[in-house]
């Protein structure tokens, strides 16, 4: 391929990338580690290009790194960067730990006055910060997760789930994704069954590649699905969940609120070689 058309290829794959938004992620050097009570250091970005250090570093407000029995493990060397965040996590204990970004926000549009005003911050402000006599309030309650999971040594049962927002069972473990295997996975929405819901799993390498190189999946009834591992690779997994339900949350003299709420999943795994 000669050099314009690699340029013609990257900016179609920008392209393609570019209607999915920028992606957050946050990247553990490895996934399955060896010895005793070994390190893993992740990278938390926000960037264009998957996995590529091209944007601005993932704030790391919310961050929740459990361990194999279920305490709480704290980060260490947390580091700011400009176009990353790092954080290395110490496995003390063998066996799974999940480290997951979690946040909740609420962002609001109204009328006061005739002019047209904007909030963003928490449900505890919203109430503080815009007023009782607001017209025309509309508002979207966002709640997102992102995380991933490492192995020290040996697999032990995944964190069981909150059951608040969007979240991922991994029946088939997730440090255990070989190629070609039969990989079960069950997504629940507020700790139910997540049924007939869409997922991506997008590999690394878009750049490289020149394509997006998406794979879609749905989930069955019970929110259930059984796929085949692809290429192996470092995948970024995404999902998000839209409901609407109006007329509800009005407050003392204000007009019926439009309330909105969304919620995103995101996963980073490995597919390993058999």
């Amino acid at each position: 391929m000669n050099f314009t058309k690699t340029l013609v290829a990257l900016a179609l794959a920008g392209a393609a990338f570019g209607a999915q938004a920028h992606k957050q992620w946050i990247l553990p050097s490895s996934t399955v580690v060896e010895g005793k009570e070994p390190w893993v250091t992740f990278d938390a970005a926000i960037s264009e290009g998957l996995f590529d250090i091209d944007f601005r570093p993932l704030q790391l407000d919310g961050l929740a790194v459990t361990g194999p029995d279920g305490a709480a493990v704290t980060p260490e060397n947390i580091f700011n960067g400009k176009l990353r965040n790092t954080f290395d996590v110490k496995m003390a204990k063998n066996g799974t730990y999940r480290v997951a970004l979690v946040n909740k926000s609420v962002f609001a549009s109204y009328k006061l006055n005739g002019e047209t005003k904007r909030f963003r911050g928490t449900e505890e402000t919203l109430a503080k910060d815009v007023p009782a006599n607001a017209q025309d309030l509309q508002v979207t309650h966002m709640a997102s997760r992102i995380e991933t999971f490492v192995t020290a040594n040996e697999p032990s049962a995944v964190p069981k789930p909150t059951g608040v927002g969007l979240e991922l069972v991994p029946v088939t473990h997730p440090n255990e994704l070989l190629v070609g295997d039969k990989v079960t996975w069950k997504f629940l929405l507020d700790g139910k069954p997540a049924a007939n819901q869409p997922f991506s799993l997008i590999p690394g390498g878009v750049r490289q590649r020149g394509i997006l190189g998406e794979i879609r999946h749905t989930t069955d009834a019970n929110g259930e699905i059984t796929f085949t591992a692809p290429a192996g690779g470092m995948y970024m997994v995404t999902s998000s969940w839209p409901a609407q339900a109006r007329g509800q949350g009005q407050g003392q003299g204000q007009s019926p609120q439009a309330q909105t709420r969304r919620t995103s999943y995101a996963a980073i795994v490995e597919v390993l070689p058999q």
